[in-house]
């Protein structure tokens, strides 16, 4: 071949690795929210950004539908308190495949996974889901090859990292969680033989969160003073060293080419010292520039397929593991960005905002000036505005950290007001709250005016209030975050 022609096929050879490093991101796609936006206006979000994958947790009609033509592939989730009717029979499995798989396929929707479960293994659930989550997987997948759809359909379960672990802290000492060792070995043994992934949750702020010695450089991918060195191998980061944790585990147990997808990845921007706009904006677009490169990790070199945490953030998801868990989006509750962000890496292209969103009046619910803090109905009226709306901004180091006591009530109260749509009765608090359309928010921290309601997201909303009511009222006496009067 002459100079010229092999001159050609390298730089060829060379723009296709290039183009095959930089495909898009996937995202998470959560709708935990009192206020969703419309689905439509959130596909239009992910197109506009150059998001190409959706990561759901829950086979929702509305979001399926809007993602038709759309050429974003998605993986649908099946939430873990199916598992067990799932489980149960072929029936069940061929019922929901039939409507949840088959007829968006059908309608022109690019579904190419099917989540069986959402982290069903955690350690947290004393074992609820062992013996349903591997028998649901079966049903799904003889579901999807009863469909004809188990070529293009793959079937796995998102794990959170807890499901493998090092006993020397190195990644190559990588082993499954020994109470559940040959339970894993099965699964991926299943993934193995129909081509399926390896879905792993991986959260180095989650490592930062419960270990306060945890070193904070570490977890993001600038260098680190505390790397673990393993054999030849240098560690500057968390997830490089979890994911290889992953790969050596798969390794050990003879499944070295099972490929591995990152289900879940990101930092919260509130709700904790650690969890701020800096640090999730440090974080996301460290990870997004290394995976950018296509270097991989040390054990698996080459692409690396992930979903960030998540789009949105949501303000009815459970704060049980800590208020930060309603402040994981890239994006505000109304599809503005937080921080700038290059999708591929680098200092290109940042983020784009939601479009045509409408929001309720410029007016606010704040505690009355001539109220008193020694009131009993001030503390009364916190409890119960937290308890059903959302006050995880408030607390030490979060975004309303630096309010007075009388802004941190005038917070709830206006959180509580926004959630029932600027109701004129949500904003009295017998007699000690009044209204204003003077913008109370100070510094970094955002009293929001909530987005008006749409016939879609009421229904949707509706749904997820009745689910977490009494879960919420109850949280506001353990996780009141308002200072003592």
């Amino acid at each position: 071949m002459a100079t010229g022609g092999r001159l050609l096929l390298v730089l060829v050879l060379v723009a296709a690795c290039m183009a095959r490093w930089s495909e898009g991101i996937g995202v998470n796609w959560g709708t935990q929210l009192s206020h969703p936006l419309p689905a439509s206006t959130v596909v239009q979000l992910l197109k506009d950004n150059g998001f190409d994958r959706v990561k759901l947790f829950d086979a929702e009609d509305g979001i399926l539908a809007a993602l038709k033509g759309s050429g974003i592939q998605v993986m649908v989730g099946i939430p873990n308190d199916m598992l067990a009717d799932l489980a149960a029979g072929a029936k069940a499995a061929e019922d929901w495949v039939s409507k949840n798989v088959s007829k968006h396929i059908n309608n022109g929707v690019d579904i190419r996974y099917v989540a069986v479960g959402n982290e069903p293994f955690l350690e947290t659930f004393n074992g609820t889901y062992l013996n349903t989550t591997f028998p649901a997987m079966q049903s799904v997948q003889a579901a999807l090859v009863k469909a004809g759809l188990a070529g293009q359909v793959k079937v796995t379960v998102p794990l959170n990292a807890d499901v493998y672990q090092s006993p020397t802290g190195k990644p190559s000492d990588g082993d499954f969680r020994a109470d559940i060792h040959g339970l894993m070995l099965t699964i991926v043994q299943f993934l193995a033989a129909t081509g399926a992934p390896f879905v792993a949750n991986v959260y180095p702020f989650i490592s930062l969160y419960k270990d306060p010695n945890f070193p904070l450089d570490y977890a993001f991918f600038q260098g680190s003073s505390a790397p673990v060195v393993d054999g030849g191998v240098t560690y500057e980061n968390t997830f490089d060293a979890n994911h290889d944790t992953l790969v050596a585990a798969l390794r050990r147990n003879g499944y070295p080419n099972v490929s591995i997808v990152v289900g879940e990845v990101g930092w919260p921007t509130d709700g904790d010292a650690n969890a701020n706009p800096q640090y999730a904006r440090q974080f996301n677009q460290g990870f997004l520039t290394h995976i950018a490169s296509g270097q991989g990790t040390p054990l698996r070199p080459g692409p690396v397929d992930a979903y960030l945490f998540s789009l949105i953030d949501e303000d009815q998801k459970s704060i049980e593991p800590g208020n930060f868990e309603r402040h994981w989006g890239v994006f505000y509750y109304d599809g503005q960005p937080k921080y700038p962000l290059s999708l591929r890496g680098g200092n290109g292209s940042t983020l784009t905002p939601a479009k045509g969103v409408t929001y309720l009046q410029r007016r606010w619910c704040v505690m009355k000036p001539s109220a008193s803090l020694a009131d009993q109905k001030v503390g009364d009226g916190v409890s119960y505005a937290c308890g059903l709306a959302d006050c995880t901004s408030l607390g030490y180091k979060t975004s309303c950290g630096g309010l007075d006591a009388k802004g941190n009530v005038s917070y709830a109260f206006n959180s509580y007001y926004q959630v029932n749509d600027q109701d004129d009765r949500a904003c009295d608090f017998k007699g000690i709250a009044t209204t204003t359309t003077v913008d109370p928010s100070a510094g970094s921290c955002r009293f929001i005016v909530e987005i008006a309601p749409t016939a879609s997201g009421v229904a949707v909303a509706a749904a997820v209030r009745a689910a977490g009511v009494v879960a919420a009222f109850l949280a506001a006496f353990i996780h009141l975050v308002v200072p003592v009067f």
